[in-house]
């Protein structure tokens, strides 16, 4: 029997085939930004609001359009000068309100993976046919806009089906081959790259993407004050430097252009970047880079030891 969703087995941390990153890296770092689209009156969905507040929500949306009229130049500065490739967790639909932010991304070779269509319309209730039409629509306008062919995935509003994995590998595959849609940010379940199996059999992959060092989480939800958000990030860093000694981890920060990037939080991003990148021994690379050297050298031996761990019940 396979845990959650069908979509990989219990595999323990401990003696997995060891991962090697270029250069001798310990950790692979990322950062993807969440650039997102939120509409002032979007379609009901009877499983969830959009909105906490009655519409129309001026106070939720105006932050939201904040961080894309502010937050994000003062963030896209600090990536710059830190050497630091954005891997866009994009609603798609800034390409047609805010194309000029996908330019900026353009200019810089950032990535972009879809991050669904607007941030307020859900996977919740659709049928297969309906969301495998939302997800084909996200990868046909990345490549129409961008030029790229979409390699990551993330729910909008972490919103999923059963099937959203399946689907993304399907359409992806079919749209533009190998090159595209082969990992998914949306299962946190792990500090290292880890294989999915999908019904189509295809090569797939987990991305770490965490929700601890998601900045949305750490300031909305947990309340989170900056400077301890500073020592929550070195925390994290520190532990997963220390194993990627052994076998090669991987560390993402989520970020929001309207978290991240308020002028009373901006320091302690930029202080945690100085002190992750100031680290000679990790390798600063976008999500897509990283999931395709994983699946192209520690894929296949990763498979074969989880095979070898099953117990006879998982593996039939």
């Amino acid at each position: 029997m396979k845990e959650t969703l069908g979509a990989y087995d219990y595999w323990p941390y401990e003696n997995r085939p060891k991962i090697t990153w270029p250069g001798g890296a310990r950790v692979a770092f990322w950062v993807a930004p969440n650039i997102e689209y939120y509409e002032l009156d979007p379609p009901q969905n009877p499983q969830r609001k959009p909105w906490p507040t009655p519409h129309p929500s001026v106070p939720g949306y105006s932050i939201r359009d904040y961080g894309n009229r502010v937050g994000h130049q003062r963030q896209m500065a600090l990536l710059d000068k830190y050497g630091i490739r954005g891997s866009v967790s994009l609603s798609v639909a800034l390409c047609e309100h805010h194309p000029e932010i996908i330019e900026m991304c353009r200019e810089r070779d950032w990535e972009f993976f879809s991050h669904g269509i607007y941030n307020t319309r859900y996977t919740y209730g659709m049928g297969e046919a309906q969301e495998r039409e939302m997800i084909r629509d996200s990868l046909e306008a990345i490549h129409r806009h961008t030029g790229q062919k979409c390699a990551g995935y993330l729910a909008p509003a972490l919103s999923h089906s059963e099937r959203t994995l399946d689907l993304f590998a399907e359409e992806g595959q079919a749209l533009f081959g190998d090159e595209a849609g082969f990992y998914t940010c949306d299962l946190f379940h792990d500090d290292q790259p880890t294989p999915i199996r999908l019904r189509s059999g295809r090569r797939f992959v987990s991305m770490p993407y965490s929700l601890e060092m998601n900045d949305t989480i750490v300031y909305a939800v947990n309340k989170v004050e900056p400077r301890h958000y500073l020592t929550m990030l070195k925390r994290h860093f520190d532990r997963l430097y220390a194993e990627g000694a052994e076998s090669g981890t991987v560390m993402c920060i989520p970020t929001h252009n309207y978290q991240v990037s308020c002028p009373h939080r901006i320091k302690a991003f930029e202080e945690a970047l100085e002190y992750i990148t100031g680290h000679s021994d990790v390798w600063l690379a976008p999500g897509r880079v990283i999931a395709s050297h994983y699946l192209a050298h520690h894929y296949d031996d990763a498979l074969r030891d989880i095979d070898a761990r099953a117990i006879p019940a998982r593996r039939r």
